[in-house]
């Protein structure tokens, strides 16, 4: 992150700086766990602890797609990282580092209690997300091995455009999200604007390599009305090509910087997301398993398939309002 600009606005917007390549930004979730215990759709879908769940990403300046709905600063991204980079076991330390330095502002006040808060300074789950395309980190491998070693699940989102990097990637992530936010070629060229121009074609290769991968495997529809929510058949056929575990439609947010490229008429209501998803669990053969209205999202699976984190046993995840 040499450009001093863009490191003086992240950091003005809460990130923490880690390293040369990577950033760490408390969730809203996390925060909300702690002061009322309350989990975000993850604890309710997955069984997750909001408050012990680190969102980082080892690629904050590094993406292929400039989508019109992300809630990130673009303009400056690269599409493949800088040629030094930083060792996974740094990354992982200094991640924990930033999180607790997040956190500190938290500890003695009266509405987050001191066990939670002392529990939240040992992650047990990082989202590899954030912002920039994660996949494009070369030590990704070695940086989920450390993860899984030291107990840590790990929730890591791709744009699925970079299948070289799935196909050889060993270990896996706890759960695997693949981004899938377009139903066809030309409303994912006009609504994600790609460096590449064959970036279409590497989504669609991905979903057939997540298909036969050995872990918990999600596709995620971000649905923007105007843009990207209907086409249900064509969005099924894709669906079909990944096979996933779970399904989770969700709504796209009015937040962050798609402000400047989306209006609020753009925000769906968590009922238009819920036709849609009951309409493509028809098409798929999914079962809708849950929704969480508050965040406009709902998960389709299959019934009787385990979808809880190893050890979160149903009764531990906490339901939202």
């Amino acid at each position: 992150m040499g450009d001093q600009d863009l490191s003086s606005e992240l950091a003005g917007q809460g990130y923490q700086l880690v390293g040369k390549h990577s950033a760490v930004k408390l969730c809203y979730w996390t925060r909300r766990s702690l002061t009322e215990g309350r989990d975000c759709y993850k604890g309710r879908f997955y069984g997750i602890e909001s408050h012990r769940c680190l969102q980082m990403s080892p690629a904050i300046d590094s993406c292929n797609l400039h989508c019109r709905f992300c809630w990130r600063s673009q303009g400056w991204e690269n599409d493949e990282m800088m040629p030094e980079y930083d060792d996974p076991e740094q990354l992982l330390d200094r991640s924990i580092e930033a999180q607790r330095r997040a956190l500190s502002g938290y500890k003695g006040e009266a509405n987050v209690p001191r066990d939670r808060w002392e529990e939240a300074q040992s992650p047990r789950h990082i989202a590899i997300s954030l912002t920039g395309e994660p996949t494009l980190y070369p030590k990704m491998n070695r940086f989920l091995a450390l993860c899984e070693e030291r107990g840590i699940s790990t929730f890591l989102v791709t744009n699925g455009t970079n299948p070289d990097a799935l196909r050889a990637m060993d270990p896996l992530p706890t759960q695997l999200y693949v981004s899938v936010t377009a139903p066809n070629r030309e409303v994912f060229r006009r609504l994600t604007l790609p460096a590449q121009d064959d970036a279409w074609e590497r989504l669609r290769e991905s979903l057939e390599i997540v298909r036969g991968l050995r872990t918990r495997r999600v596709v995620r529809h971000t649905l923007v009305r105007g843009w990207n929510l209907g086409w249900v058949e064509q969005y099924a056929e894709l669906d079909a090509m990944a096979r996933p575990n779970f399904i989770e439609p969700k709504g796209y947010v009015y937040m962050g910087k798609s402000r400047q490229r989306l209006g609020r008429d753009h925000v769906p209501e968590h009922e238009e997301i819920a036709e849609f998803a009951r309409e493509l669990a028809r098409r798929t053969g999914y079962d809708v398993l849950d929704e969480s209205p508050e965040s406009k999202v709902l998960l389709l699976g299959h019934l009787g398939e385990e979808r809880y984190l190893p050890g979160r046993a149903p009764e531990l995840a906490n339901a939202l309002a």
